[in-house]
């Protein structure tokens, strides 16, 4: 009990060797392969209600009366006693544009370009990138690179900018909101099983561990079915 009484509730004790963050991808219902087939809505329609339902915490009204606006590009540093709230950033869902579920209310499964969103883990106090915004691509995991023929990235050119970090955690950043990255598969073969890589890209990034499938990048399944 007296040692409980040593440890802070708002900070980790131990940050010393904090890992690189893992990513995780949005929908997630059954595994990791997001299968379909563009003419049966009953087979996408699942992945698209699970979207609107994780994109209604990022809906702009929802972000402008809990967040602030914080300057891009640069940390968001928040001084103070650790105990006090943090202020969090706005990341609205129409900064995914044409993956924000707004003028395409089935994020384009309908079309067979699905939108999938990347999030990166949490770890309190981690600034990423080391001054510059951590990006992410996508290439085809095993195979013919033709498979993958375009993929669009939103924000943007596909990075997470630097003012959501870094994080206070769940006690202290109340309203914190990750922010995404959304990746949209314009051109993927069709009627065949596309094995994809989705990797985050900057300094202090680890990407290439084989053991572990989640860290700094994620392999997932693309299959669309006409």
């Amino acid at each position: 009990y007296v040692m409980l009484l040593t440890l802070s509730p708002y900070t980790p004790t131990y940050r010393d060797r904090v890992s690189p963050p893992g990513v995780m991808i949005r929908p997630y219902l059954n595994g990791f392969t997001i299968a379909f087939n563009i003419s049966q809505p009953s087979t996408w329609q699942p992945y698209v209600d699970s979207m609107h339902h994780f994109l209604a915490a990022y809906d702009d009204k929802v972000q402008e009366e809990k967040n602030i606006e914080c300057v891009s590009g640069q940390y968001f540093i928040q001084g103070g006693n650790e105990s006090e709230e943090k202020k969090a950033c706005q990341f609205k869902r129409s900064l995914l544009q044409n993956c924000s579920g707004i003028e395409d209310p089935t994020f384009g499964y309908s079309k067979g370009q699905p939108c999938i969103l990347l999030k990166m883990n949490r770890i309190i106090g981690y600034r990423p990138g080391a001054g510059v915004p951590v990006s992410v691509d996508c290439k085809v995991q095993k195979g013919n690179e033709s498979d993958l023929r375009s993929v669009d990235f939103y924000p943007g050119n596909g990075t997470f900018d630097l003012m959501y970090y870094p994080y206070y955690g769940k006690i202290t950043h109340v309203n914190y909101t990750s922010p995404l990255v959304a990746m949209h598969f314009t051109d993927v073969k069709k009627n065949y099983l596309v094995p994809i890589q989705c990797s985050l890209n900057g300094k202090g990034i680890i990407n290439d561990v084989n053991s572990d499938r989640f860290l700094g990048r994620i392999i997932f399944t693309l299959s669309i079915g006409k």
